[in-house]
């Protein structure tokens, strides 16, 4: 039995890639399994899928805990967290990544492949939703599935949810990644710190159950906790700001829903530990002053 863990952002589709792969399975006489694991996490925040692909009945329905393959939607994910943890010896780590095999460092070397999905999804979606694209990668890189059962196995999940034809340019994006996929080795070394959970015991809770702010091992929780939270990690474009342009008129400011223009005497700036690269600001700038850039 083939077993697949999915790391990727809330919004990037990775639900929706193992249900896609396991169809793909299912289309070359496997027998497959695709399910989630996620709680109450907002769009851009890490989530994981699973799937199991075997020549015979699948029984076991726990999450994934020592896959052959990991599959990573987001190029920044892997510097956050240790993507390869339980991995089997002889597995596989499937990147979206603009590196070389070779230029990726994990926590330890590895059969590593990686195409730019980014990329290729924008180009071929024009969004940065890039589970259809890694799904190439993974049928190049592992030589499990033939890249036509994936292309048909994406038409299929993809289909009745989000219509035809944009299956089809998501088979087409799995497609051009299929030929941009680079195979090799990753160096290893990174150092992940491990995560540490926090959870109030009886005289902590207050009355109406809600936390205040509070200082623990786990860091800080509770009313305004969010600050320790930097979401500037989940973007693909970045704003940038012409100075010559720019009236200050703060529209921008008014507008961002995270709070990250900074609001200067003369010319307006970001936050880019919380700024998502949503686009908000340039898009209500009356001056054309912000571009949003890669």
């Amino acid at each position: 039995m083939y077993e697949i863990r999915f790391h990727g952002r809330g919004g990037q589709g990775a639900v929706m890639a193992a249900q896609s792969l396991a169809a793909a399975a299912f289309r070359e006489g496997y027998y497959a399994l695709a399910f989630p694991h996620f709680g109450a996490e907002r769009r851009g925040a890490p989530v994981l899928a699973f799937a199991r692909i075997a020549e015979g009945k699948i029984y076991e329905k726990t999450r994934v805990y020592h896959p052959n393959y990991v599959v990573v939607l987001d190029p920044v994910l892997p510097e956050l967290v240790n993507v390869q943890d339980g991995l089997v010896e002889g597995g596989m780590a499937i990147l979206n990544s603009p590196l070389q095999p070779d230029e990726v460092q994990l926590e330890r070397s590895t059969d590593t492949a990686t195409v730019d999905a980014t990329t290729v999804a924008l180009e071929t979606l024009g969004s940065p939703i890039t589970n259809s694209a890694i799904l190439g990668a993974f049928a190049k890189a592992t030589g499990l599935l033939k890249i036509e059962s994936v292309e048909q196995g994406i038409i299929d999940i993809f289909g009745p949810r989000i219509g035809m034809d944009k299956a089809e340019r998501n088979a087409k994006a799995a497609a051009a990644a299929y030929e941009r996929t680079t195979t090799g080795t990753c160096t290893g070394g990174r150092s992940y710190e491990a995560s540490k959970m926090w959870l109030p015991d009886i005289d902590e809770l207050p009355i109406g159950m809600s936390t205040p702010k509070t200082q623990t091992d786990a860091g800080l929780v509770g009313i305004g906790s969010f600050v320790e939270n930097h979401t500037g990690s989940w973007r693909t474009f970045v704003p940038n700001v012409d100075p010559e342009k720019c009236i200050n008129c703060q529209m921008c400011w008014f507008y961002c829903p995270d709070a990250a223009v900074d609001r200067g005497e003369e010319v307006i700036g970001f936050n880019l530990d919380y700024c998502k690269g949503c686009g908000i600001c340039a898009n209500v700038c009356p001056v054309d002053a912000i571009e949003m850039r890669r």
